[in-house]
């Protein structure tokens, strides 16, 4: 039966939340090197190590109007617990012989039912008060998964692709069973039918009053430029490592990704200890020397020179995103249901992943060097940001403090 809960922060909730969490998103940073060996050893052309990605966003984007309403109308442990499975099959299915490029796509399409849910049920578990320390929490103990996850991946793609594939395949299936301990929460909206035209016109009832809300909308572009840039840098390491370093292994780009996973849980830490709901804005310059950095990094020749930048790096990004994603978290919460607000944000922040690698690939197709396509990709989330920023504090009463 569904029950509610104290809302601490160190409840048996969250505690199990984040247990589950942080093995899936273990396993799914260890998959992603892993595909990328599993191409390469089949001799794929450079231009589809980054579409690997494309294809796994490609669920996110499709299915948006569709995993918010299906977060908040049932139990998001139950939610969580069915998106680890499809994940476990995507990862299967690339063992198995299927392509890595529609296998991945499978497993996204399980991280696109799990993100509304993984998220979404923070509000439901903490207050109000708490609830940039519980974002913060979650963050870090998925930026830890993310650094292990890289590694572990890297280490065990350079040994054996099947054997490594075959590893993230039982993590996935252990993190299902965690799941089981999440408490069964009342469901937040529920619905009484799942008619893909009402839910598409539910979908965009709550998109416009998400995208209505000035501080949801500076929510949701922030936090989407932040996760394009990401993603992108991820894919940019894969190339920029031979080239600036002539190291040709997998471990030493997957490694990098966990320097920048470092940086990101140091940030999320500070964002927790000085940035509160109503001190949003203190994330905004922090936000823009993200693209400085990733400039500063197209440029370094040394790996402990590269390394410092990318941690810091992380720490810019943690402490920019962390408060952006608790200040959606709440608004959508009190209106139209956190999940719904998180498939929101995972449409905004999926489509910037496709754009800005989309871009890379572009790049790559074109045959221009990865230094300079480090410097253009740096450049652009550089004056985006900058934008976001200069309209955030152009507005009456806004400023930061």
């Amino acid at each position: 039966m569904p029950h509610t809960l104290d809302k601490q922060l160190f409840s048996r909730g969250m505690l199990a939340v984040m247990v589950a969490q942080f093995i899936s998103a273990l396993a799914d940073n260890a998959l992603l090197f892993a595909a990328i060996a599993l191409l390469k050893s089949q001799v794929a052309p450079a231009w589809q190590l980054p579409l690997l990605q494309e294809f796994f966003v490609l669920a996110f984007i499709l299915l948006a109007p569709f995993v918010g309403p299906f977060a908040d109308t049932l139990p998001k442990g139950r939610v969580m617990l069915i998106a680890n499975t499809l994940k476990f099959i995507g990862a299967a299915a690339m063992l198995g012989g299927v392509h890595p490029l529609i296998a991945y796509g499978m497993v996204g399409l399980g991280a696109a039912t799990y993100s509304p849910a993984k998220y979404g049920i923070l509000s439901e578990l903490v207050s109000p008060a708490k609830l940039v320390k519980a974002n913060s929490m979650m963050e870090g103990s998925t930026i830890v998964a993310i650094l292990i996850g890289a590694i572990l991946g890297g280490i065990l793609a350079d040994r054996s692709v099947e054997g490594a594939l075959t590893t993230i395949a039982i993590l996935y299936l252990v993190a299902a069973f965690a799941n089981l301990f999440i408490p069964r929460l009342k469901p937040a909206h529920p619905l009484g039918h799942f008619s893909p035209w009402v839910l598409w016109k539910d979908f965009a009832r709550a998109l416009k009053v998400l995208l209505g809300n000035p501080n949801a909308r500076f929510s949701v572009i922030g936090t989407s430029i932040f996760w394009g840039a990401g993603s992108t840098l991820r894919f940019l390491l894969v190339a920029w490592v031979p080239v600036a370093l002539h190291i040709t292994d997998i471990s030493t780009p997957a490694n990098m990704s966990g320097a920048v996973a470092i940086g990101v849980a140091l940030g999320a830490i500070a964002a927790a200890r000085f940035v509160t709901l109503t001190s949003v804005n203190r994330a905004l310059p922090v936000g823009v020397l993200i693209g400085l950095l990733i400039m500063a990094f197209a440029a370094a020749d040394h790996l402990y020179v590269a390394i410092a930048i990318l941690v810091f790096t992380g720490a810019c990004g943690g402490f920019y995103v962390v408060p952006l994603n608790a200040l959606l978290q709440e608004y959508g919460h009190k209106t139209v249901g956190s999940g719904h607000a998180i498939a929101i944000q995972n449409l905004f922040e999926n489509g910037c992943m496709l754009i800005m690698i989309g871009f890379y690939i572009f790049l790559e197709r074109m045959e221009v060097s990865v230094i300079t396509s480090t410097m253009l990709v740096g450049l652009l989330v550089f004056l985006s940001i900058s934008l976001l920023a200069w309209q955030r504090l152009r507005q009456p009463g806004v400023s930061i403090r």
